[in-house]
C-alpha cells in the first residue's frame, strides 16, 4: 500500500470534514435569516462533550453561606491538561487549570444561588467530562431545603459518623431529622440540665449515647448542615403523671375523660403507647416549653420537628368539649416560637391534615408526609399548589417512603421507581426526605430492610446535584408558561402534564427571562402511582436525539439542556432554529428526567 496515496486521503477527508463543519455552524443563522421550516430536521447540535466519569468531588461542606470558600477534593491525582470550570445555570462563570487534588474556589457573593463545578480533561484539543459536584450558597437553609435524618444514637466509632456525615454531606444534605433521640415524647432531656444521662433507652428500648448525639451535633455543623431534633407536638407516655403532666391536659375519646386516645405500639419492642394531650392546652404548652428548653440546653439543636398523628376523629378534653386538634397547631407552634424565638420549627402535615392551620405558624417549610391516600404524581403537584395557596414563601418537602411494601422484607430498592419519583418531586420544585444512615422505605426511620444498589446511589448523586446547581429554576415560584413543545421525528411521544400513558411529559415556567420546560419520561411507566410499592416499575427506554419544536413568538438568544441522567447534569449548549412560530433543536438525549431553559433576548 503506497503510504503517500493514503496521506493525500486523509488530508481530503480532513479538508472536507473542515468544511461541513464550519458551514453547519453558520446555517442555524441562515436559516433563521430566511425563516425556515423544511431543513430543520437535518439540523444537528454541536457534538456533545465526551464524559467519562473517573474522578469523585468532595467538598468541605454540604452548603455555604455568602462569603465562605469552598475547599474541593479529588480521589485521585489527576496527570495531563486539567481544566476546571465554574458554572452558573449553564454560564461560564470562570475557567482554570486544576492546580492539584485540592483546591478552593470563592463563589460570587450574591445570596441563594446554585452553581456546577465540573473538572475537564483536555485530550487533543477536546475536553473530556471526569466528573463534576455541586454548589449551593445561601445564608437560610430553609429556602432550598434538603433535609435528611438520622435514627440511630447507640455508641458509635468516631469514623462510623464521619462516614455517615461525610455521606450525606455529599448529597448536600443541608438539615437532618434526628428521629427519636429524645428520652420520652413529653420528657425530651434524659437527666437534668446540671446532670445529663450518659445514655437512656428510647420509646422502642433502643440505647441512645450522649457522646453519639453530641458528635453528630458537632460532626453535622462543621459540615453546615442544621440538627432538628423529633418529637410529637401531644405525645405523653405511660409514666407521664410522675413527670408532671396532668391528666386535664390529656385527650379523651369519650366526653366524661374515661378512655384516654392512645397510639398503640407493640409491646415486644417499644416500652410504653403514646397518649395524647390537647396541643392547644396553654399549660401544656408552657410544660413542653420548659422541657424542651432543658433539652437545648444540654444539645444544642436548630429546632424541632413537630410530628402529629394525622386525623384522630372526634374527641374531647378533660372538661367534655370537642376538641377539633388541628385548630390548636398554630397555637402550639407559636408557643414553641416564643420560648425559644432563634430555633427552627418544621410540622409535619400528615396526610395533608392541619396544613392550613401549620402554615399560619412560623414554620420554616412545608413537610408533608404522604400516603395511600394521595398515591399519584398528580397528587403530589396538588400537594404543593395547595402549599402554594397558604404560603408562596415556603418550599415543599415529602417524606414520601418508597417501595414500602416491598419494604416489609429484606432486599434492594428498585431503581426506576425511585429515580422516577425523585425526577417528578424535584422537577416540580420541592424535595425529599429520603437519606440518612439508609434510604427509608417505610415511616419508622430505623427500619433499613432495603438498600441502594451501586446504580440507584451513584445516579442520586448526580439527581441532588442538579437539584443544587439549578435550584434557582427549579425551586424559585416563576409563572405558568403556555408554550408547547412537539416531537418532529417521532423519537418520543410528548403531552403537557399531567402524564399519559406510553408518553413524555413536560411542564414549562417562566423564571424572569427563560422559560424552563422539565421533560419527565413515562413513556414505559406501569403506573402512575408514586409508591411504586412492590418495586415493579419498569426501566424508561432512553430518549436520543429527539427533535423538538418549541412555540413561542420572543427572540430567543440561546437554549442549553440539563439532564441528571447526561453528562451528570452539567449543561450542555444547544443549536437552534427560529422562525415566526417558534424554534426548533435536536435535544441530544434523556432517561428519566430532562430540564430545556431557553432564554430570550
Amino acid at each position: 500500500m503506497n503510504r503517500s496515496n493514503n496521506l493525500s486521503r486523509g488530508y481530503y477527508f480532513n479538508f472536507i470534514g473542515y468544511m461541513i463543519k464550519k458551514y453547519m455552524i453558520l446555517l442555524p443563522l441562515l436559516c433563521s435569516l430566511l425563516g425556515c421550516t423544511k431543513s430543520d430536521d437535518a439540523l444537528f447540535p454541536t457534538p456533545p462533550k465526551q464524559f467519562n466519569s473517573t474522578v469523585f468531588i468532595e467538598t468541605d461542606k454540604a452548603c455555604y453561606t455568602p462569603n465562605e470558600s469552598v475547599q474541593f477534593t479529588l480521589d485521585k491525582t489527576l496527570e495531563g491538561e486539567i481544566r476546571v470550570k465554574y458554572f452558573h445555570l449553564g454560564t461560564l462563570l470562570k475557567e482554570e487549570a486544576l492546580p492539584t487534588k485540592e483546591w478552593s474556589w470563592l463563589p460570587p457573593s450574591t445570596d441563594f444561588k446554585g452553581y456546577m463545578v465540573a473538572v475537564y480533561e483536555v485530550v487533543d484539543g477536546k475536553e473530556v467530562l471526569l466528573g463534576n459536584i455541586a454548589v449551593d450558597v445561601s445564608s437560610d437553609w430553609t429556602k432550598y431545603p434538603r433535609y435528611g435524618f438520622l435514627s440511630t444514637y447507640n455508641t458509635m466509632t468516631a469514623e462510623t459518623m464521619d462516614a455517615v456525615i461525610s455521606n450525606l454531606s455529599r448529597f448536600h444534605l443541608n438539615g437532618l431529622q434526628y428521629q427519636d433521640c429524645q428520652y420520652k415524647h413529653h420528657k425530651p432531656l434524659a437527666g437534668t440540665v446540671t446532670d445529663p444521662a450518659l445514655s437512656w433507652k428510647d420509646i422502642a428500648n433502643r440505647e441512645v449515647s450522649k457522646s453519639t448525639v453530641d458528635s453528630y451535633l458537632l460532626k453535622a455543623r462543621k459540615k453546615g448542615m442544621k440538627s432538628i431534633f423529633y418529637d410529637l407536638c401531644y405525645g405523653a407516655l405511660s409514666d407521664a403523671k410522675a413527670d408532671g403532666v396532668s391528666e386535664e391536659w390529656y385527650l379523651y375519646k369519650d366526653r366524661l375523660h374515661q378512655q384516654k386516645d392512645l397510639h398503640n405500639l407493640p409491646s415486644d419492642y417499644f416500652w410504653s403507647d403514646i397518649y395524647l394531650v390537647n396541643p392547644a392546652n396553654v399549660e401544656w404548652q408552657a410544660y413542653l416549653s420548659q422541657q424542651v428548653d432543658a433539652f437545648y440546653q444540654v444539645y444544642n439543636f436548630d429546632g424541632f420537628q413537630i410530628d402529629q398523628l394525622g386525623n384522630r376523629g372526634q374527641l374531647y378534653d378533660y372538661q367534655g368539649n370537642a376538641v377539633d386538634i388541628k385548630s390548636g397547631y398554630t397555637s402550639f407552634i407559636t408557643a414553641m416560637k416564643k420560648a425559644q424565638p432563634t430555633k427552627n420549627l418544621i410540622m409535619n402535615a400528615v396526610a395533608g391534615y392541619g396544613q392550613e392551620e401549620i402554615a399560619k405558624g412560623a414554620v420554616g417549610f412545608f413537610y408533608n408526609e404522604v400516603w395511600g391516600d394521595t398515591p399519584k404524581f398528580t397528587d403530589l403537584a396538588e400537594i404543593i399548589a395547595t402549599n402554594k395557596s397558604y404560603r408562596a414563601d415556603l418550599s415543599t418537602v415529602f417524606a414520601a417512603y418508597m417501595n414500602y411494601d416491598l419494604a416489609n422484607n429484606s432486599g434492594y430498592f428498585n431503581t426506576p421507581g425511585v429515580l422516577l419519583t425523585d425526577a417528578v418531586i424535584f422537577a416540580l420544585g420541592a424535595s425529599h426526605l429520603e437519606l440518612g444512615e439508609h434510604m427509608l422505605g417505610k415511616e419508622y426511620f430505623p427500619n433499613d430492610n432495603l438498600k441502594m444498589d451501586a446504580t440507584l446511589k451513584n445516579s442520586l448523586i448526580a439527581y441532588y446535584d442538579f437539584l443544587v446547581a439549578y435550584q434557582n429554576l427549579l425551586r424559585e415560584g416563576g409563572s405558568v408558561d403556555h408554550s408547547t413543545v412537539s416531537c418532529r421525528n417521532n423519537k418520543m411521544s410528548l403531552s403537557p402534564w399531567p402524564p399519559k400513558t406510553g408518553d413524555v411529559a413536560y411542564l414549562a415556567k417562566r423564571v424572569e427571562n427563560r422559560l424552563v420546560l422539565q421533560f419527565l419520561n413515562f413513556s414505559e411507566a406501569s403506573n402512575f402511582d408514586w409508591r411504586d410499592l412492590n418495586g415493579t416499575q419498569p426501566e424508561p427506554t432512553v430518549v436520543q436525539e429527539a427533535s423538538l419544536k418549541i412555540t413561542t413568538t420572543q427572540p430567543v438568544s440561546r437554549v442549553w439542556m440539563a439532564s441528571p441522567d447526561y453528562h451528570k447534569g452539567v449543561a450542555e449548549e444547544l443549536d437552534f432554529v427560529q422562525n415566526a412560530s417558534g424554534i426548533t433543536l435536536l435535544y441530544p438525549k434523556m432517561k428519566y428526567w430532562g430540564m430545556v431553559v431557553v432564554e430570550y433576548k
